[in-house]
């Protein structure tokens, strides 16, 4: 199963619709986003994927009575799914998750940083796609995960000429 990962959108819209529309092209079976739409308007966009997105809120998300109308799954997190044959634990800031819920999990998804983690850990994957927005990096980047070879890709988003961090 290929899933899109993402978190810190911050309603930057031109990086958002452009992950969107990798996803579709990736074919990507669902999405995940790790917390920090911020307004209802962004996470409008992203519900426009044509399969499920899964979703948690971020330290920036204060409008969340809006943010859940618009993603009604939407919830602090950590929320733990079973995805692909996988246990995959999402939370926005990975300090916040107790060590027991860790254990649980196969893949850990995470965000709040903005910096991109790819890694394995006790044979669990660490990812945070790093920052969807490009606002505080200049990169603006996701994630492709591939639950059959419990790996991550990490793409860097690219709006062409006009697009500038």
């Amino acid at each position: 199963m290929k899933i899109g990962v993402l978190s810190d959108t911050h309603d930057r819209m031109p990086t958002l619709d452009a992950a969107v529309r990798l996803f579709e092209a990736e074919k990507a079976d669902a999405v995940i986003h790790a917390g920090d739409f911020v307004a209802p308007f962004a996470a409008r966009r992203l519900m426009k994927f044509a399969g499920p997105v899964h979703t948690v809120f971020g330290n920036n998300d204060g409008e969340r009575a809006g943010l859940g109308q618009v993603m009604p799954g939407c919830q602090p997190g950590p929320m733990l799914l079973e995805l692909g044959g996988r246990r995959i634990l999402v939370h926005h800031w990975i300090d916040q998750v107790p060590a027991k819920m860790i254990a649980r999990a196969e893949v850990v998804i995470t965000g709040h940083t903005h910096e991109v983690v790819n890694e394995v850990r006790d044979g669990r994957l660490i990812l945070n796609p790093g920052e969807c927005c490009g606002w505080l990096t200049g990169r603006a980047t996701v994630a492709i995960l591939d639950t059959d070879r419990l790996a991550a890709r990490i793409v860097t988003l690219d709006e062409g000429p006009s697009w500038r961090p």
